[in-house]
C-alpha cells in the first residue's frame, strides 16, 4: 500500500549560535538527536535546511554603523548622496541608513510609492486614484506628499516611515530631504551621486542612472563587499540581506556557504548511510494577501544548497488526470491508473496540459518558503528544518 503521509516539515531546536561555533557538528548532531528522540528514520533525499542567520552568526559576519559610513564615504564622496528605493523596514534598512547618513553631509531620500519594492505601502492605490496622482509620472516633494496624504502609518508596525527615516538621517549628522518617485532618474536634479537600495530591480536601476549621466552609482550590493577596519563583509551581496543585530551593528548575509552544506551532507552520509540534501535559506518567496507584503527582502532565497536541490518540479496535476484522462474511473481502478501514468511520465513536462497549474518555481525557492514558514522569525527556537517526503509522489510506498 502507498504511504499515507507525504511531505513532513519539522522545525528542530538548536543551541543559540555564537561566532566561531562549528555548524557542521551542531547541525548534524541536532538532526541525529532529533531523529532518535522523535522516532523518525532518516531517508535518502530528505532535506536539512538552516537559516542564513545562524550561518552568518557562526561566521561572525557583522558590520557596524561606522564601518558602513566609512565605505559609503569612500565610494560616494561624502557630500550629497541620493538614497533611492529603500524598503520600509526597521529591521532591514534603518541601521544601514544610519551608517549611510554618517558617511554623507546630506541625504536626498527618494521613496517609491505607493509601496516599496516588497509591498510595504506608504499610501493605498485608492488614495492615489482619489487624489489624481500618477505614480509613474508624478514626482512629489514632502510638502506635496503631506498635503495629499497626510501622516500615514504602517498598518502592522504603526510607524510613519517618512518621518522615521528623516529623523534617523538627521540624528546621524546629515541634512535630510525627501521626495517620492518611481523613476530612478528623478534623483539626478538633486545629486549625481546615488546609492540604489532596491533589491531585485537593482540592475535596471543602476543601468538607467548611469545612462542618464549619474557620476557615482552604487547599490547596496556594492557596500561592505570587503572588510572595513576588520569588519564582516559579503563580496557578492554587500549590505543586501542584512538584518539589525544591535542599535549600531548589522548582521550581513552569510558568505561562502557551499562548503558548509557539502560538509553537512558528507557528515550525515557517514553517520547514516543516507544521502540527505542540505541548504541554507533566508526569506521565503511569498506574498501576504492582507498586508500585501512580498516577503523576499533577501537577495536570494537560498545562498547555498547541495546539487540534488537544483531544478524545478516535474509534476502532474492529479485533478486534471482524474477529471479528464480517467473521468470514467473511480476507487481502486482510478488510483491504479493515476499511479501508472505518474510512473510513465516524461522527464520534462514543460508545456504539457497535464502539468498546467503546478507551481512553476525553482525547488530551492519552494523549499525555502516552506522552511521560512516552519521556522518562523520569532522565538520558536527552530533555526534548522528537517523535511521528509518532499520528492515523493502518489506512487511512493
Amino acid at each position: 500500500m502507498s504511504r499515507m503521509v507525504g511531505t513532513v516539515s519539522r522545525g528542530l531546536r538548536a543551541p543559540i549560535i555564537r561566532s566561531g561555533d562549528d555548524l557542521v557538528q551542531i547541525v548534524s548532531d541536532t538532526v541525529l538527536r532529533s531523529a532518535a528522540q522523535e522516532g523518525f528514520a532518516i531517508r535518502d533525499r530528505d532535506i536539512v535546511a538552516m537559516t542564513e542567520a545562524i550561518v552568518a552568526r557562526a561566521q561572525g559576519n557583522y558590520a557596524s554603523v561606522d564601518d558602513i559610513a566609512a565605505d559609503v564615504r569612500a565610494k560616494l564622496g561624502g557630500g550629497t548622496v541620493g538614497v533611492i528605493f529603500p524598503i520600509l523596514s526597521r529591521n532591514r534598512f534603518a541601521i544601514c541608513l544610519r551608517g549611510i547618513a554618517k558617511g554623507a553631509k546630506k541625504i536626498v531620500l527618494m521613496l517609491s510609492y505607493p509601496s516599496d519594492e516588497v509591498g510595504n505601502h506608504l499610501v493605498s492605490l485608492d488614495a492615489l486614484d482619489e487624489k489624481g496622482v500618477d505614480p509613474y509620472r508624478d514626482v512629489l516633494d514632502l510638502e506635496r506628499y503631506r498635503a495629499l496624504f497626510g501622516y500615514e502609518k504602517h498598518p502592522f508596525t504603526g510607524v510613519d516611515y517618512v518621518a522615521y527615516y528623516m529623523d534617523l538621517i538627521r540624528e546621524s549628522g546629515a541634512e535630510a530631504e525627501v521626495l517620492f518617485a518611481n523613476d530612478p532618474r528623478a534623483i539626478l536634479p538633486y545629486t549625481k551621486n546615488v546609492l540604489s537600495c532596491d533589491i531585485h530591480t537593482r540592475g535596471r536601476t543602476k543601468r538607467l542612472l548611469k545612462a542618464a549621466g549619474a557620476e557615482r552609482v552604487f547599490g547596496l550590493d556594492e557596500i561592505m563587499t570587503a572588510p572595513v577596519n576588520g569588519s564582516g563583509y559579503n563580496e557578492k551581496y554587500g549590505l543586501l540581506g542584512s538584518n539589525k543585530a544591535t542599535e549600531d551593528q548589522v548582521k550581513l548575509f552569510p558568505r561562502d556557504c557551499q562548503d558548509l552544506v557539502d560538509a553537512i551532507q558528507e557528515k550525515l552520509l557517514a553517520a547514516t548511510g543516507k544521502h540527505v540534501e542540505v541548504m541554507v535559506y533566508g526569506d521565503g518567496a511569498f506574498k501576504d494577501p492582507v498586508g500585501k507584503i512580498w516577503e523576499l527582502a533577501d537577495p536570494v532565497v537560498a545562498p547555498a544548497y547541495t546539487p540534488g536541490l537544483e531544478g524545478t518540479p516535474n509534476e502532474m496535476k492529479l485533478k486534471y488526470l482524474a477529471d479528464n484522462d480517467f473521468a470514467a474511473l473511480s476507487g481502486e481502478a482510478l488510483r491504479e491508473a493515476i499511479q501508472e501514468r505518474i510512473r510513465k511520465k516524461d522527464a520534462d513536462l514543460v508545456g504539457q496540459m497535464v502539468s498546467e497549474g503546478t507551481t512553476p518555481r525553482r525547488l530551492t525557492d519552494l523549499i525555502g518558503s516552506l522552511c521560512d514558514l516552519t521556522s518562523g522569525s520569532g522565538d520558536k527556537g527552530t533555526p534548522i528544518v528537517y523535511i521528509q517526503g518532499y520528492f515523493d509522489n502518489y506512487t511512493a510506498e
